[in-house]
């Protein structure tokens, strides 16, 4: 009897053949490579255009895109321009001060003052007779701003920048820098009643720029730097050696 040949038998040769030949796609996508490959090679302006190097107006790309968003060249601040501060009303009564002297045009404390760029070297330039040895031992930190005479305080509204003082070989020294919406005059004012409330001698002196008032009580002494600022506000400097 005569066996039929297998089913696999049968379809192998057929399946070989099929995978030897080019499928119909990648033989229509290599025929027309070929034919815009070959097709173009004689034409010397195609082939120009293509083998150029493009051409670019440096003026042009100077100005391209003006309207465009660019980011900012560096991270925006957090800080608040000091004319978008909101102020509120002044605390103290000016009803409640006395008026500060008036100024004198010659300012030794303001020549002194001058590159003073710490408050160590501000309080170095003082002229109590341990303010050197003081200063060499200041240490800076806010907490020395609450350590303040009791007759000498910050001003109500005061923005403290910085604060520094010194309690080492008998030393009572505090410094502080601080802001204030306070005019100039206001600030004269109050520190001059709180001085001469306590006993404290006063004088004043400006050099046109920066206003100094500062006096003794005994061996105590203080001194305040008043800068008016364009906003209508003030920076001051308060160095005292009478410190808690």
């Amino acid at each position: 009897m005569i066996r039929s040949l297998p089913v696999v038998a049968m379809i192998l040769p057929l399946a070989l053949v099929a995978c030897n030949k080019p499928a119909v796609d990648q033989q229509d996508l290599a025929s027309l490579d070929a034919e815009l490959t070959n097709g173009n090679a004689d034409d010397p302006a195609l082939r120009a255009a293509l083998a150029d190097q493009i051409m670019v107006d440096p003026a042009l790309t100077q100005s391209s895109n003006d309207d465009v968003i660019r980011p900012p060249t560096r991270p925006a601040s957090g800080a608040i321009p000091p004319d978008m501060i909101i102020r509120r009303g002044d605390p103290v009564d000016p009803r409640t001060l006395k008026r500060a002297p008036a100024p004198s045009t010659d300012c030794p404390d303001c020549k002194a003052a001058d590159g003073a760029l710490t408050l160590g070297a501000l309080a170095e330039r003082q002229g109590t007779p341990n303010a050197a040895a003081c200063a060499r031992a200041i240490g800076y930190g806010a907490g020395w701003a609450n350590r303040l005479p009791a007759d000498l305080p910050l001003y109500p509204d005061a923005r403290l920048s910085e604060a520094a003082g010194a309690d080492q070989q008998g030393c009572r020294l505090r410094v502080v820098s601080f802001s204030s919406g306070a005019a100039t005059q206001r600030l004269l004012d109050y520190y001059y009643t709180k001085a001469s409330t306590a006993g404290y001698s006063a004088g004043h002196s400006t050099d046109g720029r920066q206003h100094v008032l500062g006096g003794v009580r005994g061996e105590d002494a203080y001194v305040v730097y008043v800068t008016p600022r364009a906003d209508g506000g003030s920076d001051v400097d308060l160095v005292s050696n009478a410190g808690r």
